[in-house]
């Protein structure tokens, strides 16, 4: 498992392009047969991803977590973005198809990733955080999600957002999370852009062409730095970073948080026109 500690907006702002990368751009997440995972000293959220092939693949007790099992103090939510495959809690399964989502609570000791086809496998996102309390493990699919469409066509930026893991949802401890799709001929997220010091996130985008690209702004509103993505890769923000991006595509992505509190909607927005 990979550690990234955290950096300061003093420090950030100094950073070259190849610096930026390395502390807030995570690469090869999804690897076949492989599950990958990244210890992030924000909020301590562990950031994965699972692509099981011929094979299932068991999640790790990493030696980091001085645990028991991977689960003993901690919660993980999961959204698959590939074909359909199954999540195994505790001898429970979940069957979960493309953008559906499985939470597991504080106290699952076994977890267990399979896909239904090899030539078709799936591609689990992981999001893993401390968690102080239990909550029964669930499995929501797209259309219980409640989807929202937001955005005009006019703005690049009509798109439909699908809440899974929040206040009004899956419950836990402190994990939100869910995802957005863009329609054809948008391409802006998260606009107008904002920060919440209260908490980080961390943005995987997903369904990128191979010959497109995602410009994702971070930084301070008046100290701006950007990361050039590609598909499948994450973007991790921090609690003093604004966050948002165009692509030169259509695209998805998934959006986790972590902090002081689940408010969806807690945002300090920052104009545009303040940008720098």
């Amino acid at each position: 498992m990979q550690i990234r500690f955290q950096n300061s907006p003093k420090e950030t702002s100094q950073m070259n392009t190849q610096q930026l990368r390395e502390n807030f751009l995570i690469q090869h997440l999804m690897q076949p047969g492989k599950i990958e995972l990244v210890y992030s000293h924000f909020d301590r959220l562990i950031i994965g991803g699972a692509v099981p092939t011929a094979s299932s693949i068991n999640l790790p007790n990493e030696d980091e977590l001085k645990a028991n099992y991977f689960l003993e103090r901690r919660e993980m939510g999961i959204i698959n973005v590939g074909g359909k495959g199954t999540v195994t809690a505790d001898g429970v399964a979940y069957q979960i198809d493309k953008l559906e989502c499985v939470y597991l609570g504080k106290g699952t000791k076994d977890v267990n990733f399979s896909s239904n086809s090899v030539d078709a496998p799936a591609y689990f996102y992981i999001l893993s955080l401390p968690a102080h309390q239990s909550y029964p493990n669930k499995m929501m699919t797209k259309a219980e999600a409640a989807p929202v469409n937001l955005g005009d066509i006019s703005t690049s930026n009509k798109r439909t957002i699908y809440k899974y893991i929040h206040n009004d949802g899956i419950q836990s401890c402190q994990l939100v999370m869910g995802l957005t799709t863009l329609e054809a001929g948008s391409v802006w997220n998260s606009v107008p852009p904002h920060t919440h010091t209260r908490r980080m996130e961390a943005y995987f985008y997903f369904d990128v062409d191979a010959a497109q690209r995602v410009m994702h702004f971070m930084g301070e509103p008046q100290e701006t730095r950007h990361l050039v993505i590609a598909n499948n890769e994450v973007a991790i923000s921090a609690p003093w970073s604004m966050h948002f991006g165009v692509g030169t595509a259509s695209y998805g992505f998934i959006w986790g948080m972590a902090g002081e509190n689940k408010e969806f909607t807690d945002m300090d927005p920052q104009p545009i026109a303040s940008l720098k």
